[in-house]
């Protein structure tokens, strides 16, 4: 179960990083469960949106493959206990060096992410 789960997540995430570098709305949306709130700052200066925001903000900026970025997204780690995990990202885009803490839980057959802190670090 625990491979299973793993190769879940990872799919997720992948899902997740091209959303997030294609600008791909659809893909990006089937990540996160539709109370989920998201938490960080950049540069200093906090940042809280619900989903539906960030998905819109997401939609209507330039996306780094539009900029010409290279695809430097990573996973750090991924913690599995029972259905809930945690996930470690290292997401650098849009010229910021993110840092993103992704918490999941299996709801039903399918993992989604509930929570999303993040911050730029220098």
């Amino acid at each position: 179960m625990y491979k299973e789960n793993m190769k879940e997540i990872e799919s997720l995430v992948t899902n997740y990083f091209e959303g997030i570098f294609y600008g791909d709305i659809n893909k990006l949306e089937t990540c996160f469960h539709e109370n989920t709130n998201i938490y960080g700052d950049i540069e200093g200066i906090d940042y809280s949106k619900h989903i539906n925001e960030y998905l819109k903000s997401v939609k209507n900026r330039k996306s780094p493959k539009d900029l010409n970025e290279h695809f430097k997204m990573k996973t750090i780690g991924i913690d599995i206990i029972g259905k809930i995990a945690m996930v470690k990202l290292h997401v650098p885009m849009l010229g910021y060096n993110y840092y993103d803490y992704l918490s999941l839980t299996k709801m039903g057959s399918h993992w989604k992410i509930v929570n999303k802190i993040f911050t730029h670090v220098n």
